[in-house]
């Protein structure tokens, strides 16, 4: 089970804002390049998320609603019931962090590279991930007023506004000016996609340096750590199994079920992080401590089940193929007879 490298590069931005964490001047410098950072990275989703592939992809509603319900329903649900588990498994930080990952929406790339890699329904995953990255823009600040309120770094309207003009205002912009910059986007997808990289790099070593300076790490011991990726692993093994037997008692087919799998199973690292660094302002690097675990684990676990979801489906056609090659060869015989 690989490591992402780019999960290398985040663990070397947050030891980069341990040793040299960004104060005075510098910390205002920074804050305001990484605001920056975002509003350009969601302007970015917004020009290159196609209209006509959304408006498509909503033909397959029940699969939509699917992923939409175990993202934004049921992950938050099992964040809640994980309530329980203070203080013995978790601090309270810690415990907020791991309730913001429930709120967050799904991935898109991740999802589709493992739904294609699986043999499943490819256009579902992509539709699905789109739908899911637009609605938690509206959504994850509403479900964090609810259900975080006041210990989101003082939630409040003004939070919501910074979320809109922050977020949603720069992918409604990147939207409309798809018709003209669309054509370019796709040219150069491998630049802009460092592009998108380095953006949520910098939010990371925002959110640690502002962590740094406020000396919140020492809420963290080797002891919390544990509890915490043990916590994330159960959460993890519940939502794929209720993703994989869920999709199967409502009917879905199986293409259909390992798009839903992989897609209402996991937690989008690059949508959570810049709404952390909202929300939670100063207390943002415990906050996302939690989702960038949990976006490690799901990647790990994810490619195993994706090579045995394909090895599988081999399987059935390896087994197949002789059976109606064998059907074929006795039709063929009686008609001759």
């Amino acid at each position: 089970m690989p490591i992402d490298p780019y999960i290398l590069l985040l663990l070397g931005t947050v030891g980069l804002a341990a040793l040299l964490p960004a104060r005075g001047t510098a910390s205002d410098v920074v804050s305001g390049a990484s605001t920056a950072a975002i509003a350009f990275l969601f302007f970015l989703y917004g020009a290159r998320l196609s209209t006509r592939e959304a408006l498509d992809g909503l033909k397959h509603w029940r699969l939509h609603v699917t992923v939409l319900a175990c993202t934004f329903v049921v992950f938050p649900l099992l964040g809640l019931a994980a309530r329980g588990l203070v203080p013995v498994f978790l601090t309270h930080p810690l415990y907020q962090g791991l309730l913001f990952l429930t709120l967050v929406p799904s991935t898109i790339q991740s999802s589709i590279a493992f739904t294609s890699m699986a043999r499943g329904n490819v256009p579902a995953a992509i539709c699905a991930g789109s739908f899911s990255s637009l609605v938690g823009i509206v959504v994850t600040p509403l479900l964090a007023a609810a259900v975080l309120g006041s210990s989101a770094g003082g939630f409040s309207a003004d939070s919501l506004l910074k979320i809109v003009l922050q977020l949603l205002v720069p992918f409604l912009a990147g939207q409309a000016l798809r018709r003209w910059i669309g054509g370019f986007v796709t040219r150069h997808k491998k630049v802009l996609g460092l592009v998108d990289r380095g953006s949520i790099l910098l939010v990371v070593y925002t959110a640690f340096s502002e962590g740094m300076v406020q000396g919140i790490w020492h809420q963290v011991s080797p002891v919390r750590l544990a509890g915490l990726l043990a916590v994330e692993a159960v959460l993890l093994a519940v939502m794929l199994a209720l993703t994989w037997y869920g999709a199967k008692a409502l009917r879905f087919s199986r293409e259909d079920r390992i798009a839903i799998q992989f897609a209402g199973s996991k937690k989008s690292l690059a949508a959570g992080l810049p709404m952390a660094s909202v929300l939670f302002g100063a207390q943002a690097s415990l906050a996302v401590l939690p989702l960038m675990l949990f976006h490690q684990m799901q990647l790990m676990v994810c490619a195993v089940i994706a090579k045995r979801r394909a090895r599988d489906t081999d399987e059935t056609v390896t087994v197949a193929a002789p059976a109606a090659a064998s059907r074929t060869a006795v039709g063929t015989g009686t008609r001759s007879g």
